[in-house]
């Protein structure tokens, strides 16, 4: 006799179980996608990265699902859901100490107005010494065609973010955690 439920109270949850069949509603990622700047770029204020976006592409990556797109910086969601965008960059400083240079994700919920949804700071005490940006935001993306992210830098003297085709210096890695 198959038995099609279960009562909470009778499954010992030490034991190890096989399934057969389909179980549905276990979750799960169903979006992963990575993008990096590939060239390096050299600034002396603040912007928006609007170029030399790539797709992760070398050492075995592979994105789970549609994965995002990209265009002039803007980046759009496949699917609505929870998702974690993280950020991971590195800039030198070029031509003297930085007391700060940063990075920053801005979110908008209605395709127009970007507010500040996550930013780090580092700085430099000599001229081309390393500093590295890192943070995340978790985004409650409901509306594909109007929830949207950009990243931004800023700094007050001359900075390079060193980048490359090969190897992710400078990214952003973003993984849909959950339905909204």
């Amino acid at each position: 006799m198959a038995i099609d439920k279960i009562q909470s109270e009778s499954i010992n949850l030490a034991d190890n179980f096989d399934f057969t069949g389909t179980v549905s509603g276990a979750g799960g990622i169903t979006e992963a996608d990575q993008w990096r700047i590939n060239s390096d770029l050299s600034i002396s204020s603040g912007g928006t990265f609007t170029s030399n976006w790539e797709r992760v592409d070398t050492d075995g990556f592979a994105k789970i699902g549609t994965g995002l797109t990209e265009s002039s910086g803007v980046f759009s969601f496949p699917s609505t859901g929870i998702y974690n965008i993280s950020y991971d960059f590195l800039a030198y400083a070029n031509g003297g100490a930085r007391t700060y240079f940063g990075v920053k994700i801005q979110t908008t919920v209605n395709n127009s107005s970007y507010s500040d949804a996550a930013i780090s700071y580092d700085s430099a005490y000599t001229n081309t010494a390393y500093g590295n940006m890192s943070g995340n935001f978790l985004f409650d993306v409901t509306d594909v065609s109007t929830h949207k992210f950009k990243v931004l830098y800023e700094t007050p003297g001359a900075i390079i973010f060193e980048s490359d085709t090969s190897r992710s210096n400078n990214n952003v890695t973003v993984i849909r955690l959950g339905d909204t």
